[in-house]
């Protein structure tokens, strides 16, 4: 995410610049909004320059040796203000939980089900990445097994429902796969029956 979107920073500050009597261009690494590391690399001719820290800055000026440095954010927000503007929102993370060894959801998950479709009623064409895991109980390959079932059973029930049909959500933006039990919400022995890592999780973007 803050590769692309200092890529569309890039794509600004030429649009910007391009009446300068010395035309430049900036790259500008963006922050992940989730706090995460990132970076990008920006090749200016024989030159390539890595950017690892938000809101460092790429100069290219024609002849000249690209500068880097640390931009201030608040000058960033400022200067590029439009296109800040129709930036997409944010991406929003929805937690679904079920009954142990099956693929049905506990009742407290009907409430974030109806969450994520008002959310999803803002974003017509988003993607959707629905990701399903298990507890530690069962074999690797059963978990692995229930796991797609479960992310599948949300992706069958999220086509269904009128709202998806309404904005006309094309299936191949509805991904569900299964990571079994190798990404535990809260790590256990193996064997133990732990509610809060039988979940999918889906990110809508």
């Amino acid at each position: 995410m803050a590769a692309r979107r200092a890529l569309w920073v890039l794509w600004a500050s030429a649009l910007l610049l391009a009446g300068c009597a010395t035309p430049r261009v900036e790259v500008v690494l963006l922050p992940q909004d989730d706090g995460s590391a990132s970076a990008v690399q920006v090749s200016t001719g024989d030159t390539t320059e890595k950017l690892s820290r938000p809101y460092q800055r790429l100069v290219a000026t024609p002849g000249q040796k690209p500068q880097i440095d640390q931009a201030d954010p608040a000058a960033i927000e400022q200067g590029f203000a439009s296109v800040f503007k129709v930036r997409p929102p944010k991406p929003q993370r929805f937690v679904l939980y079920f009954d142990a060894g099956t693929a049905a959801l506990n009742e407290a998950s009907q409430n974030t089900i109806a969450e994520l479709f008002e959310a999803a009623g803002q974003r017509s064409g988003a993607d959707i990445l629905i990701t399903g895991h298990t507890d530690t109980r069962g074999s690797q390959e059963d978990n692995d097994r229930l796991s797609l079932q479960r992310a599948q059973e949300v992706r069958t029930t999220l086509m269904q429902r009128q709202l998806f049909m309404l904005h006309q959500v094309p299936i191949n933006r509805l991904e569900a796969v299964g990571r079994g039990e190798r990404e535990l919400a809260v790590p256990t022995e193996d064997e133990v029956d732990e509610p809060r890592n039988r979940r999918v999780e889906i990110w809508l973007r």
